[in-house]
């Protein structure tokens, strides 16, 4: 309780003067269960994987160990971790919102809409991060594939191969051509050993990918990079209605009286006719264009970085080709996930986040309910507005 007491306090100095327990005890759950995620990935660290056998004659799993690497485990965490969350941080700070809704907030109102923007940025990386370590860690123990480099690090004995055989059949040829377990292994680093039969998937790509392409599509959003588009009735309705609510949801004091479903519907329909008459009045071409070139490097130099990443992984002997794109691909998926369940689409999102849950759907909706959106803050009314509003739900 005193957490949340602690949050509602922060968030009165913002000027929310009413809040929800309940909804505010949910985002704070949302963040235990991000840091649960990550937290049960880390315990795989300390959990002995499963070793899988393998021939003295592989040449695939004969490369050097090279150490130190040069993109260490608290490398990837400064580049990948905290300098995303930066970018992140000073992007919200200094330019949310943009200088169209600037004109129209005070500084209390821009003031919650950076914290919203800012903790939901924040939420979706880390989610993304969680997931994609849990889902690595998780696989390198179940499969137990031996690294490039894994007799290097083992230093098998070769003396006594037959009692550490567990199959094969080229004997014959050669006592050395046959499988053999970890028990061959004379190292007495047992941590170099262990980290050996974990090359499947790549930790470095999936954790790199995950940070960075969650980066570049928070760019992308906040500076609106993408392909131009003819927009359609539907998504200029949405981007209108978008536009109207930013007000409702995070500058309450221009919003006393929530709107009835006349007047949204007015507003709607006026909405769409004037756009409707721009794209008759305007020629088609002139209805989008391409963003400036320049922005192009702001979306894909994050992806730089993760490409990067794993060339080292594969030139270093640490992966197998399959291992990094099994990682990156974790990664990929990991990031979109995260960035699309708080954040709306790139094209027709105008780069804002999701909006609160409805206080009432904090922990969960039944069968019927379309979602957990709709006014999941409770902003203050006057008496007049209540009164109002039951005689209209009596009607």
């Amino acid at each position: 309780m005193a957490v949340i007491n602690q949050v509602k306090s922060f968030i009165g100095q913002l000027g929310i003067t009413a809040v929800s327990k309940r909804l505010v005890f949910s985002y704070v759950v949302d963040w235990l269960v991000i840091m649960l995620i990550a937290g049960l990935g880390g315990l795989f660290n300390y959990v002995e994987p499963y070793k899988r056998p393998f021939s003295l004659l592989d040449l695939t799993i004969s490369y050097p160990y090279i150490h130190p690497e040069l993109v260490p485990v608290q490398t990837v965490l400064y580049v990948c971790g905290f300098a995303p969350a930066i970018v992140i941080a000073l992007v919200v700070l200094l330019l949310v919102p943009g200088p169209r809704h600037c004109r129209s907030l005070n500084k209390a109102q821009i003031v919650r809409l950076k914290f919203w923007e800012f903790e939901k940025g924040w939420a979706g990386f880390c989610l993304g991060l969680a997931i994609s370590f849990f889902i690595t860690q998780s696989m390198k123990n179940i499969f137990g594939k031996p690294r490039p480099n894994l007799l290097a690090r083992c230093q098998p004995d070769l003396t006594n191969i037959a009692a550490h055989q567990v199959g094969g059949y080229g004997e014959d040829i050669s006592a050395r051509w046959t499988l053999v377990d970890a028990s061959i292994c004379t190292t007495t680093n047992k941590r170099v050993l262990t980290d050996g039969f974990r090359s499947f998937p790549s930790g470095h790509s999936s954790f790199s990918w995950a940070a960075m392409f969650y980066l570049s599509l928070f760019l992308c959003s906040k500076f609106a990079i993408t392909i131009p588009f003819l927009k359609n009735n539907t998504t200029n309705e949405v981007a209108g209605l978008r536009s109207n609510e930013s007000n409702h949801l995070l500058a309450p004091e221009n919003n006393t009286r929530p709107s009835t479903d006349n007047s949204q519907q007015k507003l709607t329909e006026t909405h769409h006719l004037s756009k409707t008459s721009i794209r008759e009045t305007a020629p088609m071409r002139n209805q989008a264009a391409a963003p400036p070139n320049h922005l192009i490097i702001l979306a894909v130099f994050p992806v730089g970085i993760a490409v990067w990443i794993c060339s080292t992984r594969y030139a270093e002997y640490y992966h197998f080709g399959f291992d990094i794109i099994s990682g990156s691909l974790i990664g990929i998926v990991s990031a979109w996930f995260s960035f699309r369940w708080y954040h709306l689409p790139i094209r027709n999102g105008q780069g804002w986040a999701w909006g609160a849950r409805n206080k009432h759907r904090a922990f969960g909706i039944g069968v019927g309910t379309a979602n957990y959106g709709d006014e999941g803050v409770e902003w203050p009314r006057k008496r007049n507005d209540d009164i109002e509003m039951k005689a209209m739900n009596e009607v």
